[in-house]
């Protein structure tokens, strides 16, 4: 019955609303928007690779949106259900049950939008304040409040919200304690002033967020055993600025922010303000583009609530990561790097270059050759005793003064990847990529060495017709720590419109030899495939795909932001829909 009480409040809820509007909506002709997702999996028990199945063997992942437009209103709300929810989702605190999830009405009239109920915004590049959506992360810090947009003269925009953040999901969304609260102001100079070109413009920025959680008393361990008792504070800003310069080539970005005191559980409760600096910079003509850009983060984690069950759960802010995020299987899923956000320096720089037509390395079809490059280390920081600081900020540091020491570098990402059309029919991409990566630091896997892995992945496309194409990609990674040798293969038949069929299996064989060296032990190598298999049906706006086979344990990132992935194996049904 659970189902069907949702559904009825869902429904009513959004009549209510439409009801409430329609003396002034009378006039106008509504339209009915939305879709539909769901991922159900059964779970199989497989010691070989230590899949165990839960209580429940199957898991249900499902949400539905519909949005009503009514002239200058439009209401929406979001029905969800997690009975239970797969294994290793969300990425925070669990979900569970079935309720309605997500609802707003929100109304514009010429420069003025207000929003009341649910909402995901951002101030500039999310330094400060960022509340969006990952969903297949699992990651939804919603706001629920209200968000007022403005737009007084031609050029000047400003936004306010005010609400409190989304924590979990039982039966309907669990909130957070904390209230947070903030304001933007972006002016873009070529909107204002008509003397600028249509073709150069500079945007500038600034916003102030803070968030509000009743003070109190915490209770703190101290260097020599000592139990302390510390004051939280109970409002904590932050703010930033930023400046966006555009023309027909050149794009740059730089945003600054500053947090003060925000003692907290995963800084040990030290009260030294954060900062952060983001700089990036592109430069493109045709067949050529070259990005690079720099930032450092310290102690940039903001969260509303200062005890959070998670590192990801209610984050006010988002730190943009500088390393590439690639889409192969093996880079993707084996060594993805996830932001530090209390305390990072990374560099990032791309060229992307194509060699044209006709000449000898264009040949009949043209070259592309992208290299791109990146690396994040630790801030160098100085400890500071904290039985002597009276002030107890923990440590001194600078931005941009990376920790080039033992243990001081996360990660190395060198890549370059060649791709070319050798005829009407035929589509070759070859990637070498060099991987530095601390598993330690990373994935939280104390005592593991740093990782070093090389990488190489064949990718084609063949055109049988306009209608049948098979991609296919051969991946390999040699590394002699973690968990030692891959190899990936994938292949996609694709029957347009309507079907497709797709088969993948890594290969971890750990080495080419009879032993391997884990954890200071040589043991027996071990060799383990995970196979899978696919095949999809679309329809219009419908998808259906149903799979079968082996999920080895590991991260799944997107952004920048990444979750565990627990062992499994099983049967996955895939729907999804839109109207």
């Amino acid at each position: 019955m659970r189902y069907a009480t949702t559904t009825r409040s869902a429904a009513f809820a959004l009549a209510a609303a439409l009801a409430a509007l329609s003396p002034a909506l009378a006039q106008h002709t509504p339209e009915v928007h939305g879709n539909f997702s769901a991922d159900g999996q059964y779970y199989n028990e497989d010691p070989d690779i230590g899949a165990v199945p839960p209580a429940q063997q199957w898991g249900l992942n499902a949400w539905g949106n519909v949005v009503v437009t009514m002239g200058r209103f439009q209401a929406g709300l979001r029905l969800e259900s997690y009975e239970p929810s797969l294994l290793g989702y969300p990425a925070g605190t669990p979900y569970s049950g079935t309720g309605l999830g997500y609802r707003y009405i929100n109304y514009h009239q010429a420069d003025l939008d207000v929003t009341v109920g649910n909402f995901y915004e951002q101030f500039g590049q999310g330094m400060v304040f960022r509340s969006y959506e990952e969903r297949y992360l699992g990651v939804d810090n919603a706001m629920d409040g209200v968000r007022v947009k403005y737009r007084p003269i031609p050029g000047l925009y400003l936004k306010g919200v005010m609400g409190r953040q989304r924590l979990a999901f039982n039966d309907g969304p669990v909130k957070g304690e904390g209230l947070v609260r903030g304001a933007d102001a972006e002016l873009s100079i070529g909107e204002l002033d008509s003397a600028w070109s249509h073709n150069w413009n500079l945007i500038l920025g600034g916003s102030f967020v803070s968030k509000y959680q009743a003070a109190a008393a915490q209770l703190v361990t101290q260097p020599d055993g000592s139990v302390a008792q510390l004051e939280m504070p109970a409002n904590v800003g932050a703010w930033a600025g930023r400046l966006n310069f555009t023309s027909p080539r050149w794009n740059v970005y730089a945003e600054y922010t500053y947090k003060i005191n925000d003692p907290n559980r995963r800084n040990n409760y030290i009260y030294k303000p954060g900062q952060g600096l983001l700089l990036n910079a592109t430069y493109s003509t045709k067949g050529l583009g070259v990005s690079v850009g720099a930032h450092s983060y310290d102690n940039m984690l903001y969260q509303s609530v200062r005890n959070a069950p998670t590192p990801f759960d209610l984050n006010i802010n988002f730190l943009p990561p500088l390393t590439k995020q690639h889409t192969y299987n093996l880079p993707a899923t084996l060594y993805p790097y996830a932001t530090q956000p209390n305390g990072e320096v990374s560099y990032q720089a791309e060229v992307f270059y194509k060699f044209k037509k006709g000449t000898p390395l264009g040949g009949r079809y043209g070259t592309k050759i992208a290299l791109n490059g990146s690396t994040a280390m630790a801030l160098d920081t100085t400890t500071v005793d904290l039985l002597t600081d009276s002030a107890r900020t923990g440590y001194r540091s600078s931005l941009f003064a990376g920790d080039l020491g033992i243990g001081g570098k996360y990660f190395t990402d060198l890549n370059v990847e060649l791709r070319k059309r050798i005829s009407e029919n035929w589509e070759l991409a070859l990637t070498y990529l060099y991987f530095e990566y601390d598993i330690d630091v990373i994935q939280g896997k104390p005592g593991k060495p740093l990782v070093f892995a090389d990488m190489v992945v064949l990718e084609g496309l063949h055109n049988f017709s306009d209608r049948t194409s098979l991609r296919f990609e051969v991946q390999h990674l040699w590394t002699k720590q973690d968990h030692g040798n891959w190899a990936t293969a994938v292949a996609e038949l694709t029957f347009s419109p309507h079907w497709f069929v797709a088969a993948q299996d890594q290969y971890n064989y750990e080495t080419f030899g009879d032993t391997f060296v884990r954890d200071g032990k040589e043991v027996k190598a071990e060799r383990i495939h995970y196979p899978i298999g696919a095949v999809g049906y679309i329809r219009g706006g419908n998808r259906f795909q149903l799979s079968y086979g082996r999920q080895r344990a590991g991260i799944f990132c997107v952004g920048g932001v990444c979750r565990q992935v627990p062992a499994a194996n099983g049967l996955t049904l895939s729907i999804t829909s839109t109207f």
